[in-house]
């Protein structure tokens, strides 16, 4: 994210108020601005929904293993 630099001085100062990181204080801005908001809720489509049913299924029959690292995972292909 680029901001101006007069906007910028402001944020880091405000963050600095609080002992806080820019890239932190501004997270915290916008979970503020949509907490108790309507987040938009888009339906699937049928392809998808097919395909995450049954991925869902799979990892409930044991089909599915976690992944530790995914550098060690790239070199053991």
């Amino acid at each position: 994210m680029t901001l101006p630099d007069q906007l910028y001085g402001y944020v880091q100062a405000q963050a600095g108020r609080f002992g806080l990181t820019v890239s932190t204080y501004i997270r915290h801005l916008v979970l503020d601005d949509v907490r108790g908001g309507d987040l938009p809720v888009y339906q699937m489509s049928p392809r998808t929904e097919k395909v995450a049913l049954e991925a869902l299924d799979e990892h409930r029959q044991g089909k599915t293993k976690k992944i530790g690292d995914m550098d060690e995972l790239i070199e053991s292909l």
